[in-house]
């Protein structure tokens, strides 16, 4: 391998467009296999957040020169709880701060508990045009073990009110390789998903995450260990049934109908520049990866409006105590294309060799030849003329696959 420090290095830059996320930490009730950074039982904090939020949107974009924003995600948490007046006058402040484009893909998560007429109405009011809803099953069983607050038939419901009131493009999110589940289960689930033909579907294996009371309850024996065995006879099954359906698979957990790919989530996986904001939000700009300090309350305190404008270094700019990051890392040329690799063979068409060689002046299997060779050999990834791809046994073993194009941090 090439010495990386080496490696021509050219990240795209901020000024040609972002993707925005903005992280509502809010939950009615915490489900016991989560652990983001969400809460429970701190309504009170809303109203001091909302304002704090946009303050920070206020304050980036004076410091960055006020870029276009291509996507717009509200995740968590739960952004469907906010109060519809909140959630307009953050999409206000971010149409004033940023130059929002016209085609911009606006994303909200939603729990089916949280969707009346009244409120989808405002949504797409308030410029909304993207759904990604949290259903995990359509087993009422099984939304009890994962602590849902709403029944499958409110789920389907949801989904159904959100189609009238003009929602066109609706993503639902399930999860499978669950306790107990059987492949029953999990079959009728694809069905009640298929009937009602959502334009995106993601699927999640579970994850058993350390400190979480899930994880208690399977340390204590209350609940088996997921059968990996079984969840990737359900992923195989999903991969089949959904490609019926005329459903694409263009990443690893997700489908979409031609066309509807989640634009946001993809600038995530070709590693293109992104801003987070809220507590706990994760960044890549300027050539750093950053995180805000996580604490809401804290957020609400040391937020302000105070950043200079036109910082020869914005992500300074916005570090604590002046501003919500309190974590920043260099990305070097080391980790930008390991990051490169891991994030962008979890897509279908893979890494292509344009986008990679414009990147980092070198093809795939120049930098990384060892590494290409062994995962070749092992028939994990596949080389075309367009690209560098997992292989359909790949897709099974990606954390190997991604593990391989790791190196030296320091280089």
């Amino acid at each position: 391998m090439p010495n990386l420090a080496e490696i021509k290095h050219s990240p795209p830059t901020y000024d040609g467009g972002i993707g925005l996320y903005l992280h509502v930490p809010f939950c009615q009730t915490k489900c016991p296999y989560c652990d983001f950074n969400t809460y429970a039982g701190i309504e009170d904090q809303i109203s001091g957040y909302v304002r704090s939020l946009q303050d920070e949107l206020i304050g980036w974009a004076n410091v960055l020169g006020h870029p276009p924003v291509r996507t717009i995600f509200l995740g968590g948490g739960t952004p469907s709880y906010l109060p519809p007046a909140d959630l307009e006058a953050i999409h206000q402040t971010i149409r004033d701060a940023f130059r929002v484009e016209d085609s911009a893909e606006i994303t909200m998560e939603c729990n089916p508990g949280d969707v009346t007429a009244e409120k989808a109405a405002s949504w797409l009011a308030s410029g909304v045009n993207r759904i990604s809803m949290g259903v995990q099953s359509f087993d009422d069983e099984l939304l009890g073990l994962l602590g849902r607050r709403h029944t499958a038939a409110e789920a389907k419901e949801a989904f159904k009110t959100l189609r009238k009131a003009g929602f066109v493009n609706q993503s639902i999110d399930l999860i499978y390789g669950l306790p107990y589940q059987s492949a029953k289960q999990w079959s009728d689930t694809l069905d009640k998903t298929i009937d009602l033909e959502p334009e995106h579907i993601s699927l999640y294996s579970l994850q058993i995450e350390q400190g979480t009371p899930l994880a208690v309850d399977v340390e204590a024996g209350k609940y088996p260990i997921p059968d990996d065995d079984l969840a990737a006879d359900m992923y195989e099954e999903a991969q089949t049934r959904l490609g019926e359906n005329g459903f694409s698979q263009y990443e690893i957990s997700n489908w979409s109908k031609p066309d509807m790919e989640s634009r946001h989530n993809i600038i995530y996986w070709l590693n293109e520049p992104y801003l987070g904001v809220g507590p706990g939000a994760h960044s890549w700009l300027a050539g750093q990866r950053f995180a805000n300090l996580r604490s809401p309350r804290r957020y609400t305190t040391i937020v302000g409006t105070d950043y200079e404008n036109g910082a020869a270094d914005p992500v300074s700019a916005m570090t604590s105590p002046a501003g919500p990051v309190e974590m920043v890392d260099i990305t070097t040329p080391a980790i930008d294309v390991a990051e490169t690799m891991m994030m962008g063979m979890r897509l279908n068409q893979g890494v292509t060799h344009e986008r990679f060689e414009k990147r980092f002046g070198a093809a795939v299997d120049v930098i990384f030849p060892d590494e290409v060779a062994r995962l070749t050999k092992l028939g994990l990834i596949d080389i075309t003329k367009e690209a560098v791809l997992l292989s359909e046994r790949g897709r099974l073993l990606g954390n190997e696959v991604f593990a391989e194009f790791i190196g030296d941090p320091d280089e």
